[in-house]
């Protein structure tokens, strides 16, 4: 096989010789566009932008760290443009690649590149996570809550801390159990291994677990599931994977992001675009699958925190700030 077909295995199109007009462009992380999370958001926006417009996009799913750069140059001499790519791991190499290509626009989602021609969309994950954190702390029967994240990295940590922080600043008696599935980009889609933190979590109490784990994270909805606990999902709204069972899901509006800078087009904005809960970045999701969990209680708690919150009552701390969470 060709490294352009190695490459471009999966893409819904080829990428051929430059096209008279511009088609966008989505890349996915590690973990794969159907991951029921991150990259799952990210392809429903571009579909729905495809839906709208009649348009169409080149897709490619990464399979490995080493064909970053060489996708992202593929992908700019065949003329797309914009160009999108999901996840943090694509920084040092667009920060590469970008000025090479000055008349492309680039976008990543969950990282900033200081490009003139990139776009960096990041989110207040630690702004949502509080919410599920504030529910978790009135669902848990045990007073013992579980996290578990997936590559042990500061932009998860965000998601840990504003959990810990809601959870906490509900139940400060409470207890909260912290796991990592790995150091490496194969953390993000190891199931089994969630499933096995989540079983470990349960034997010291805990009855709630978020995951903000990527495809490792169906692992541990199927796990508390299955041990008949609550879970929180995150990214995409995943309350329908175990209707009854996820608590929540921590939503963040990767598919509004892709949505809108495949609208835009090659006019797309550079610069940075923080997404947080005042603008409707982040939410916890409460629909059809999970609102009998949700009592009123609950409800009114929420709703303060989020009021508390957006009107800058409450001080959700950012982990990326300096990297260190005031609450454990």
């Amino acid at each position: 096989m060709s490294l352009m077909k190695s490459l471009l295995a999966g893409a819904s199109l080829s990428l051929m010789p430059v096209l008279a007009m511009a088609d966008p462009a989505l890349i996915f992380d590690l973990g794969g566009k159907f991951d029921k999370s991150f990259n799952e958001a990210a392809y429903q926006g571009a579909e729905r932008w495809k839906a709208e417009t009649g348009g169409t996009y080149k897709e490619l799913e990464m399979q490995s760290e080493a064909q970053r750069e060489q996708a992202l140059r593929r992908l700019a001499e065949t003329g797309a443009n914009p160009i999108v790519m999901t996840g943090f791991a694509f920084g040092e190499v667009l920060n590469k690649v970008a000025p090479d290509y000055p008349d492309t626009k680039f976008a990543i989602i969950d990282m900033v590149v200081e490009q003139p021609n990139v776009e960096s969309v990041v989110f207040a994950e630690e702004q949502g996570s509080y919410l599920a954190g504030v529910m978790a702390a009135k669902a848990s029967k045990s007073g013992t809550v579980g996290f578990i994240g997936g590559m042990d990295i500061p932009l998860i940590h965000k998601f840990e801390c504003g959990y810990a922080q809601g959870f906490k600043a509900t139940n400060p008696e409470g207890k909260l159990i912290i796991n990592y599935t790995g150091t490496t980009p194969a953390a993000w889609n190891d199931p089994v291994k969630g499933g096995e933190l989540v079983k470990a979590q349960v034997s010291q109490g805990a009855d709630v677990i978020y995951a903000a784990a990527g495809g490792t994270g169906i692992g541990v909805l199927q796990a508390a599931a299955d041990a008949g606990i609550l879970s929180v999902g995150v990214d995409s709204n995943q309350n329908h994977l175990h209707p009854g069972q996820v608590l929540t899901s921590m939503v963040k509006g990767v598919d509004n992001s892709v949505y809108d800078i495949f609208k835009a087009g090659p006019a797309a904005e550079s610069g940075i675009k923080v997404m947080d809960l005042a603008s409707g970045g982040v939410s916890v999701a409460i629909d059809d699958n999970n609102k009998a969990l949700v009592t009123p209680e609950m409800q009114t708690a929420i709703d303060a925190a989020a009021k508390g919150i957006t009107g800058g009552e409450i001080k959700v701390h950012d982990y990326m700030a300096d990297n260190t969470c005031p609450v454990q």
